[in-house]
């Protein structure tokens, strides 16, 4: 008896890491210390002592059931993408820069090639967002999970000079909310969208006219990092004021998150188009409108706040990194909380 004979491959192991050491040396930046493969990642921090007090932000998260869908239509190279954008975005939410990402991949067994395509989608999220891939791990777990079928979650670090930090306690009545176009789904809430659609291939793979694709490429469409967008508002000057990231729980639970006591923000639901996949969700799964909104980003995966005067220069930063921006409310005084006119 050996290792390999109770379902973990060594060897498998060394092939996967020899696969993705092309993906991880694309995400390098001057700070990273060292190669892959050593029991830590290291990073000189040198280069943010004319910060006047540094703050390390921390994110992390996985990408929930939406890893279902790659298993069923066998596509792996952008599940990555969504699990550094819902760690890269929290930290870019308190205005910070991203400086490196771990990845965490448990799996039934150890398919090198499959192995490398995840995290080749893991270095496109991290070049995206600028944050170097310093390390990672890939777990096997054999008679705890099904060979064909893996979990992914990782781990981000960022930083920001506590005076630029997005707090959220300076905004007042008649700020100007700004949103930024989603890419659809994101990945949150496909508990929900696996009991609205049938989750097979032939449903995943049909082409939907409205949708301009399948389903399953519609709903697959990793989720947008908005480090860029973020970045660019503050290299124009502005301050962002409040900022939130519309992830689970939608709009009712993560824009009140954003405002002090005594602040209450006003969202017109008419003021951009909602995407497709939103509207036929809806439709086919007879999804009232509340809750719709109180589970998904709905068309829009960031939300900031800014001054009535900052409003077309953040505009214009937004549209520079190629993200579409739309003036989506305001801020009133009031109850703490949002209201959807």
């Amino acid at each position: 008896m050996d290792y390999k004979n109770a379902g973990v491959d060594i060897e498998a192991g060394y092939e996967s890491v020899e696969l993705m050491k092309k993906y991880v040396k694309q995400t390098m930046r001057p700070e990273v210390l060292g190669g892959l493969g050593g029991f830590s990642g290291a990073f000189d921090l040198s280069s943010i002592k004319d910060m006047e007090e540094p703050v390390l932000l921390s994110g992390t998260d996985g990408v929930g059931t939406k890893i279902k869908l790659a298993f069923l239509l066998d596509k792996h190279d952008t599940i990555g993408i969504d699990c550094v954008a819902m760690c890269v975005n929290d930290v870019a939410c308190a205005g910070g820069e991203p400086l490196f990402f771990l990845d965490y991949i448990a799996c039934g067994k150890n398919y090198p090639e499959k192995i490398a395509t995840i995290v080749s989608g893991v270095a496109e999220g991290c070049k995206q967002s600028g944050a170097a891939l310093i390390g990672g791990e890939t777990a096997e777990h054999p008679g705890l999970m099904p060979e064909d079928e893996y979990d992914l979650a990782g781990f981000a670090v960022g930083v920001v000079d506590k005076k630029d930090i997005i707090t959220g306690e300076n905004v007042k009545d008649g700020d100007v909310l700004i949103g930024m176009a989603s890419t659809g789904v994101h990945s949150n809430g496909f508990s929900l969208v696996r009991k609205i659609f049938t989750m097979d291939k032939e449903t995943l793979e049909t082409y939907h006219e409205e949708l301009g694709t399948t389903l399953g490429e519609a709903l697959l469409a990793p989720t947008r990092i908005y480090v860029k967008a973020m970045r660019s508002i503050k290299d124009a000057g502005i301050t962002v004021k409040a900022c939130s990231h519309i992830t689970g729980g939608g709009f009712y639970e993560n824009i009140p998150r954003m405002l002090p006591e005594g602040k209450r923000a006003v969202i017109e639901k008419n003021s951009y188009e909602v995407p497709a996949i939103f509207k036929m969700m809806a439709r086919e799964g007879n999804v009232d409108e509340q809750m719709m909104y109180n589970t998904y980003n709905m068309g829009l995966g960031m939300i900031v706040a800014v001054d009535p005067a900052d409003v077309d220069a953040t505009m214009e930063a937004i549209r520079a990194t190629g993200d579409t921006p739309y003036v989506v409310g305001k801020i009133i005084d009031g109850e703490k909380g949002v209201d959807l006119v």
